[in-house]
C-alpha cells in the first residue's frame, strides 16, 4: 500500500468524524477514567479490570476471526439479563474469577518498602512478639494483610490510622475495653491503614458453628479477595491463618513467623502458604 493510499484513507475516515463523535468518545473517557479512580482502592477495581480483559479478548477473536472464542465473549458481554442472573446465582464465583484475571503483578502501592529491607526483618521479628504476647495473654485480634485487590471498601468502615505498623500499635489498638479493640485492622505493606473495621461473614455451610465472628470475618474476608488475615482467639489464644477461603488454626511460632516473612519480605509466597489445605471446619471450640 502506497503512502498516497494510506494518507487517502486516513483523510476519508476523518471526513466523516464529527463533532458528536469527538463529544462521545470524551464522556466515555471521562466515565471510564471517574470509574477507574473511584473504584482504584477497593475489591471492585480487579473486577473492573477482569472484565476489561473480557472486552480485550473479544476484540481480538474479533480481528483474527475467531468465531467460537468472538461468540461466546459477545454472549457474555451483550446479554445483560444473562449476566444479571449468573451474578445473583454465582455471585462469589464470578467474582473471584474476574479478580484473578484482574491481578498482575505484585502490588507496589503506599506502604510498601524495599524487600531486602533490614527494617522488614525488624518488623517481622516485631509483629511476631506482639502476635504471640496476644496469644499468651488471651487478647482477640483480627489483622487483614492487604495483598493485590484492594480492600479500600472495608477500610472506609472502620476507623483510619494510616500510621507505621509496628508491634505495639497492635497491642495497643487489640487492647481489651479500648475503642478499636473488637474491629479488625487493615495493613497494606508498612502501613497500618484503620481499625475496628467490618469484615464480611462467611456463608459457607461446611464451617463448623463452633467457629465465631472473628474466624468467620478471616474467612469471610479471604474468599472475597486474594487477602491473608491472622486471627488471635480470645478464648484460647489460639492463632490462626485465613486464605483462599481456608482456614488453618493452632499456628505456631515458626509457621507464624514464615507468613510474617511472606508477607514482608515478598519471598516465598507458595511455600510458605502451601500448608493450607485442611477444612475450615476442624478444631475445638471457639467463641471469637
Amino acid at each position: 500500500m502506497s503512502y498516497t493510499s494510506i494518507t487517502n484513507a486516513l483523510a476519508s475516515g476523518f471526513s466523516q468524524f464529527f463533532v458528536q463523535d469527538i463529544l462521545d468518545i470524551a464522556i466515555i473517557t471521562v466515565l471510564i477514567y471517574k470509574l477507574i479512580i473511584w473504584t482504584k482502592e477497593t475489591r471492585a477495581y480487579e473486577v473492573l479490570k477482569g472484565v476489561g480483559l473480557l472486552f480485550l479478548c473479544s476484540l481480538f477473536a474479533q480481528i483474527f476471526s475467531l468465531t467460537i472464542l468472538g461468540w461466546l465473549l459477545d454472549s457474555i458481554l451483550t446479554s445483560g439479563s444473562i449476566i444479571i442472573v449468573l451474578f445473583i446465582l454465582f455471585q462469589p464465583e464470578i467474582r473471584r474469577m474476574l479478580e484473578k484475571l484482574g491481578r498482575s503483578g505484585k502490588r507496589l502501592g503506599k506502604g510498601w518498602f524495599d524487600a531486602t529491607s533490614v527494617r522488614n526483618t525488624a518488623l517481622i521479628r516485631d509483629m511476631q512478639t506482639a502476635i504471640l504476647s496476644l496469644s499468651h495473654r488471651r487478647v482477640g485480634a483480627l489483622i487483614v494483610f492487604e495483598q493485590k485487590t484492594g480492600l479500600g471498601d472495608l477500610v472506609g468502615t472502620g476507623t483510619r490510622i494510616e500510621g507505621i505498623l509496628s508491634g505495639a500499635l497492635i497491642e495497643n489498638i487489640f487492647e481489651p475495653n479500648t475503642p478499636l479493640h473488637d474491629g479488625a485492622v487493615i495493613v497494606r505493606g508498612a502501613m497500618l491503614l484503620a481499625a475496628g473495621c467490618f469484615l464480611p461473614l462467611s456463608d459457607d455451610l461446611a464451617v463448623s458453628r463452633e467457629l465465631g465472628t472473628r474466624h468467620r470475618a478471616a474467612l469471610g474476608v479471604s474468599t472475597v479477595s486474594d487477602s491473608v488475615t491472622i486471627v488471635v482467639s480470645e478464648e484460647t489464644g489460639a492463632i490462626s491463618i485465613a486464605r483462599d477461603g481456608k482456614l488453618v488454626r493452632y499456628i505456631d511460632a515458626k509457621a507464624l513467623a514464615n507468613v510474617l516473612e511472606s508477607l514482608f519480605l515478598q519471598t516465598g509466597n507458595a511455600s510458605a502458604f502451601s500448608w493450607i489445605k485442611r477444612k475450615p471446619t476442624e478444631g475445638s471450640h471457639e467463641n471469637s
